[in-house]
Parts: C-alpha cells; sequence; structure tokens
C-alpha cells in the first residue's frame, strides 16, 4: 500500500471566509489541510480533533506563507515542528518548507485566534 498523510482538511467553507481574510501573498494557493504525519499507512489511526485556531502567520518574503495552527491546546505537532496551513507558496517553493521557514524565522501572532473547523482525514501527497 502507498505511504499516506494523516491529518485534516479544512472545512471549505472556512477557506473560503480566511482566503477572503487573510489575502494569498504569492501565486499558488494551499490552503486546504493540516498536517499530523506523514508516511502513514491504513493501519495509522486518524486524529481525533475537529477544531482548530490559527493562531499566527509566517512568511519567509521569498515564496512561503503558513499559518501557524493551535489544535487541542497546542501548536506542537509532536515530532519537533508545528502544526500548520501552507497558505501560498511562490515559484519553485514547496509546501513542506512551511515547517523550515516556522521553526527558522518563528511566527506572528494573530490576534484573536480565529477558529476553524477540522475534518480529520488520510490522503496521498
Amino acid at each position: 500500500m502507498a505511504r499516506s498523510i494523516a491529518g485534516w482538511k479544512l472545512d471549505g467553507e472556512d477557506r473560503a471566509a480566511l482566503l477572503d481574510r487573510f489575502p494569498p501573498r504569492y501565486a499558488r494557493v494551499v490552503a486546504d489541510h493540516v498536517t499530523l504525519r506523514f508516511g502513514t499507512d491504513g493501519d495509522t489511526p486518524l486524529p481525533t480533533a475537529d477544531a482548530g485556531e490559527i493562531v499566527g502567520e509566517a512568511d519567509d518574503g521569498e515564496g512561503v506563507q503558513a499559518f501557524v495552527v493551535r489544535i487541542g491546546g497546542t501548536t506542537e505537532r509532536g515530532d519537533g515542528s508545528h502544526f500548520h496551513i501552507t497558505w501560498s507558496l511562490g515559484p519553485g517553493r514547496a509546501a513542506k518548507e512551511s515547517n523550515d521557514v516556522i521553526g527558522q524565522r518563528g511566527w506572528r501572532p494573530v490576534e484573536p485566534p480565529v477558529p476553524v473547523r477540522l475534518t480529520p482525514m488520510r490522503w496521498t501527497g
């Protein structure tokens, strides 16, 4: 079986409202999921949380824009990285770079935090 990603899909209505509120800075809009774990299989349990809050924003000014998400009271994903939504990407940039940008440059708080509805899912990426 192909390895998959376990995490959450962002609610479609929330996504549309968030895109209006926080316009993407780069041409390629992602803005659709929060990753819990890479390289999972069918035996890996899906997360149980169904909501989170956008609490921060990171942007390297060079093509990666992401929002930090608090789920279950934490932004820490458990693997040394943060829960986040890759928001937009510039040419030649990849969603997997969001964690590096957050880790290396930090993030600015979004006040007040913005609630988001999340659907636990598994997908291939």
